[in-house]
């Protein structure tokens, strides 16, 4: 993997381990050389991995819509920052430039981009493997949400596995790199889950 895309808040969160976490996923990136793309923000959990990787001498890529520009919250220390005209050139763009995606603790624009790279891929759209990093248990409802999803039939089994989750940045990004993702039809045996 040359890039990873880290969707992530841009506020710090309630407890500090958020922060040292993603601090701690940066350096495992750094370590691997594996550069960074996220969404190009200079405040929260966003703004800190960024630095940390930055400051390690890695590769980071921001992408940008104008209006949160205008709201000064860009960085402007990265080593490519991409300004885009809406949310959803940003989200394409992103997806595009990365071997994989992982989602740290964040709000509902963190929880709707995993999710729509996950459908992505879920269609075949792409084979790149798709993960939670669950720091502090974070997302362990909505892990239980997605096997209540299976248990009534929405989501078949097969795809709820490739949604990858750990709590270890090393661990998670090994499962990563040796992802295999399935090769079975979303719209085949649509009736047999």
């Amino acid at each position: 993997m040359k890039r990873i895309c880290v969707y992530c808040g841009s506020s710090t969160g309630r407890s500090p381990e958020y922060i040292g976490y993603a601090r701690v996923l940066a350096k495992e990136l750094l370590t691997r050389n594996i550069g960074l793309v996220y969404g190009g923000a200079s405040v929260g959990i966003m703004g800190e991995i960024a630095d940390t990787v930055l400051d390690g001498g890695g590769e980071v890529i921001g992408v940008i819509p104008q209006k949160l520009v205008d709201k000064e919250v860009s960085h402007n220390g990265l080593t490519e920052l991409q300004v885009v005209n809406s949310m959803h050139e940003r989200k394409a763009i992103m997806a595009e430039i990365s071997d994989g995606f992982i989602a740290l603790p964040g709000g509902l624009g963190t929880i709707e981009e995993i999710f729509e790279v996950l459908t992505w891929s879920q269609l075949g759209f792409h084979k790149k493997p798709c993960a939670l990093l669950n720091i502090k248990q974070y997302y362990n409802s909505l892990s239980l949400f997605l096997d209540h999803a299976v248990e009534e039939q929405f989501i078949k089994p097969i795809h709820r596995e490739m949604l990858l989750v750990g709590d270890d940045p090393s661990n998670l990004l090994d499962t990563m790199e040796t992802y295999n993702p399935p090769s079975v039809d979303k719209w085949i045996g649509r009736n047999e889950i």
